[in-house]
């Protein structure tokens, strides 16, 4: 019974951060081209979407909608009104990830345009064994950050769009053992007009990328809190 309590505790909290307010979603790029599929893969399953869980902050919500074997194994975050890092949410006993990502610089970083430099404390990584712990096929990632004093949600939709604020990652787990690196596109496709205006609103919206719905990232979690109770219960 109370592992049936725990879970739903849990899926009550993912309520309440989809419910504060959802923006756009951003697929990513490819900045290494080691394999074309790889690369394609990443393209094509990979998506970060933002959600406005309150005043002074913003929540980053990776998922990989799969199905091809991929895990993101690196975060990794440039500029922007950010402030900080201020939680990490991992899909229960399937994602584990803490902050300072390692290598420190997103492999790859000078094959962006501009050169993808991180900011200092900016990123985070899965824990060994790094790619059974990263966000894997079906899988979730929540990276929540303070921003600076006096930005709001719409300067970070905005940030995204102008490209003041960027958001790397680094991909392994591919089915013939490669890696890739990969920087969002900076066009939000969600709810809005494909712009932040800086007011704080949760404005933004745009042009077509692949999606992550609110409703994705609710099943993620809710898968990882059934298979880690599953888990428990067979111990």
């Amino acid at each position: 019974m109370k592992r049936f309590v725990l879970a739903s505790i849990i899926l009550a909290l993912s309520f309440c951060c989809v419910d504060a307010g959802a923006a756009p979603t951003y697929s990513f790029v490819n900045i290494t081209n080691n394999d074309a599929e790889n690369a394609a893969i990443g393209e094509a399953q990979l998506s970060v979407e933002l959600f406005n869980p309150g005043p002074g902050q913003v929540h980053f919500a990776f998922t990989n909608a799969g199905p091809q074997a991929s895990s993101i194994t690196d975060v990794y975050f440039d500029n922007g009104t950010l402030l900080g890092i201020a939680s990490i949410i991992n899909s229960p006993g399937l994602v584990e990830f803490s902050q300072l990502a390692s290598p420190p610089e997103l492999p790859g970083a000078n094959n962006a345009i501009p050169p993808f430099e991180t900011t200092l404390g900016f990123s985070a990584d899965s824990d060994p064994p790094v790619q059974p712990l990263g966000v894997n096929p079906g899988e979730y990632l929540g990276i929540i950050f303070n921003l600076q004093p006096g930005g709001t949600f719409g300067h970070v939709v905005s940030d995204l769009a102008t490209g003041s604020l960027r958001i790397g990652i680094h991909v392994q787990g591919f089915s013939d053992g490669g890696s890739e690196s990969f920087v969002n596109n900076g066009v939000g496709n969600g709810n809005g007009n494909g712009h932040g205006d800086g007011n704080g609103d949760g404005s933004g919206g745009g042009n077509g990328v692949i999606p992550a719905p609110g409703a994705l990232v609710l099943c993620s979690i809710g898968v990882g809190c059934v298979n880690w109770l599953r888990r428990r219960r067979n111990l």
